[in-house]
Order: C-alpha cells, then sequence, then structure tokens
C-alpha cells in the first residue's frame, strides 16, 4: 500500500473478527487489557464523558477525523486503553494492531488556582462534584476551553504507529472518545490525566471533614459503589450502629498503680529454664564426708611386719612357777 493511498475498506463485522482474534492473541501473550466496550450508539452517557467528548468536538483541528473515530470506538476497535498521569495508551485495531500515545500537558498551576478560587465554597462534596450533580456555574468553570480543566490542542501531542500522515490519526481519535467512555465509569481518571487532586476543589464542612479524617467511610461507600473509587479509611459502619466503646487499660481506669501495669517483667518470670525446677542429678564424684579429728586417727596402732617381743617376767612371776614346779615334782615321788 502507498503512502498516499488509504488502505481498503473493512466492513464492520469483519472489522470486530479481527479485533476478537487480536484480543487472544495478546491475552495468550499474557498481556493485560482495558479495552473501550459501548453499549448502543451512545459514547457517553454521564455528565463527565459527555463534556469531554462535547469539548473534543468543538475543536476544528480534530474535525477530519473524527468521524472516523467514532466508528472505530464503536465497533470495539480500541482494544486497550490505559489512563495516567500526562499520558493515554491505546492499541487500536485497524487493517492492522497499531499502538499509539497521547501525551498531554499537566494543568498549569495558575489555571488550576484560579478554578479553585471561583468554585471556592461552592463545592461542598466530592461525590456530587464526581456525579457532575452541581450548578451550572461551578461546573462551566471547570469545564470550559480556556482555562479549565480539559487539555487544549497545544497541549496534546499525538504519535501513533499507523502511516496516516495527519496528526490526529482514526485510532487516535478513536482513543480520545474512548477517553470518554472511560469518564462514565470513572471520573476521577480527568483528575489523574491533568496531574491534579479533584479533593482540593471541595470547600467547607466537608472539606474539613475529610482533612480531619472525619466522614471518610460515607465517602466511601458512595463512590466504591458508583464509581468503584476507594478513599483510604475504614469500612462504613452502618448508621444505627451502637458505637463500640474504646478498650481502655487498667492503668486508664485508675484500678491499677502505674507500676504494676508494666507487662514485660511478668513475661519475663515465665520463661524459666527447665535445669532449674529438676532435682540435682548424681554424678559420679564421691560425696566427700567430714574428716575424723586427728587425735582418734593416732590412737589406733599402726600394723607392723615385725614380730613384737614377750615381755619379761617379774620376780613375783619367777616365784610363783617356781613353787608350782616343785609341788609337782613331789607329788609324783609319793606316788
Amino acid at each position: 500500500m502507498s503512502w498516499m493511498m488509504y488502505a481498503p475498506y473493512v466492513p464492520v463485522a469483519a472489522r470486530k473478527a479481527q479485533a476478537a482474534k487480536a484480543i487472544e492473541k495478546l491475552n495468550k501473550k499474557g498481556a493485560q487489557l482495558e479495552p473501550v466496550q459501548i453499549e448502543g450508539r451512545k459514547i457517553a452517557n454521564t455528565f463527565w464523558g459527555k463534556a469531554w467528548c462535547d469539548n473534543l468536538e468543538s475543536y476544528s483541528d480534530y474535525e477530519n477525523r473524527l468521524p472516523r473515530g467514532r466508528a472505530y470506538v464503536r465497533n470495539g476497535s480500541v482494544l486497550d486503553l490505559k489512563i495516567e498521569k500526562g499520558i493515554i495508551r491505546a492499541r487500536v485495531q485497524g487493517s492492522r494492531l497499531y499502538s499509539g500515545e497521547i501525551k498531554i500537558k499537566p494543568i498549569e498551576t495558575s489555571a488550576w488556582n484560579r478554578i479553585k478560587d471561583e468554585c471556592a465554597g461552592k463545592i461542598d462534596s466530592l461525590v456530587e462534584l464526581l456525579r457532575g450533580r452541581l450548578s451550572d456555574s461551578v461546573m462551566s468553570v471547570i469545564t470550559r476551553q480556556n482555562g479549565g480543566l480539559f487539555p487544549k490542542p497545544s497541549e496534546i501531542t499525538l504519535n501513533c504507529s499507523c502511516p496516516d500522515w495527519a496528526d490526529l490519526c482514526k485510532h487516535l481519535a478513536s482513543a480520545l472518545y474512548g477517553v470518554g467512555a472511560r469518564l462514565d465509569r470513572r471520573p476521577e481518571l480527568l483528575f489523574l490525566l491533568r496531574g491534579v487532586d479533584a479533593a482540593e476543589l471541595v470547600a467547607g464542612a466537608a472539606y474539613g471533614a475529610i482533612a480531619a479524617g472525619q466522614g471518610e467511610s460515607t465517602l466511601e461507600g458512595d463512590l466504591s459503589e458508583v464509581f468503584g473509587i476507594e478513599i483510604a479509611g475504614g469500612a462504613p459502619a452502618p448508621e444505627d450502629a451502637t458505637p463500640k466503646p474504646k478498650k481502655t487499660s487498667p492503668r486508664s481506669r485508675g484500678v491499677v498503680p502505674a507500676k504494676k501495669a508494666v507487662a514485660p517483667k511478668k513475661k519475663a518470670a515465665k520463661i524459666v529454664p527447665a535445669k532449674t525446677k529438676k532435682k540435682p542429678v548424681r554424678t559420679a564424684t564421691p560425696t566427700i564426708k567430714a574428716a575424723k579429728p586427728a587425735a582418734v586417727i593416732s590412737a589406733k596402732p599402726k600394723k607392723s611386719s615385725q614380730p613384737v617381743a614377750a615381755a619379761k617376767p617379774n620376780k613375783k612371776t619367777r616365784v610363783t612357777a617356781k613353787s608350782a614346779a616343785t609341788k609337782k615334782a613331789v607329788a609324783s615321788k609319793r606316788k
């Protein structure tokens, strides 16, 4: 195909079949796709989606390519659309699969401050803001072409892998319309795209409650139900539910003195080695008995290997033995 020639026309049914095959192929490769799905002829149905599309169609620079872009997004050709801070990434099925990027400059600080000043005290609910249920005077400030939240053509940079020579090709035009369809369900993405915080527009009592951490449960319930938005905070409690009393320590009630309220010492007392509770194990070392007195030990006669000499008889012993022998001799003579 020449660069100066258009691709042959592809019927809607054939284009949808090609898109389905491309999605299946990308899913097998592990791609996480976020396709744009349009039900019916209307691309957008809520305030923010319609306001985005109306602003897009108001720029004469884009009017030549917008009709083909509407046809592409209605036929399900936008296979993937991701909106991040300052950039829109898209994959669009044409005669083949094309990838495109739309870079959008963050809103200038001075322009954002003017919007906040003009809306000060007029927006007291983040939910009502994202629903678009505010006065026309407030919403006109946010959505106006010059000085509003929507980007101007001079703040948009377009880049597509297709061979179309125009700045805005039909593939990127379908992606821009896809943004309007995406804002139907997630209007907070518009503020993310322009690099600002929607909560900064909320003033009055509601803003004070959010800043103080109160009223978050109500906002979280409403936003998650309508838009799928989660605000940091706990789960919403029923209105008729009786709040549970906060747990207080014995020290705060004045029951236990401050010194006894310290718990770490009790835990340390429980951790006792098992060996200290058991009886001491007897070992091979004999028990040392008390030594006997030295006097007792020395009193016992020591055994000696030498024979003990016989004691010499005294005079009295010798006389008695002699008289006994004499008597025995006399008696034998008489016989």
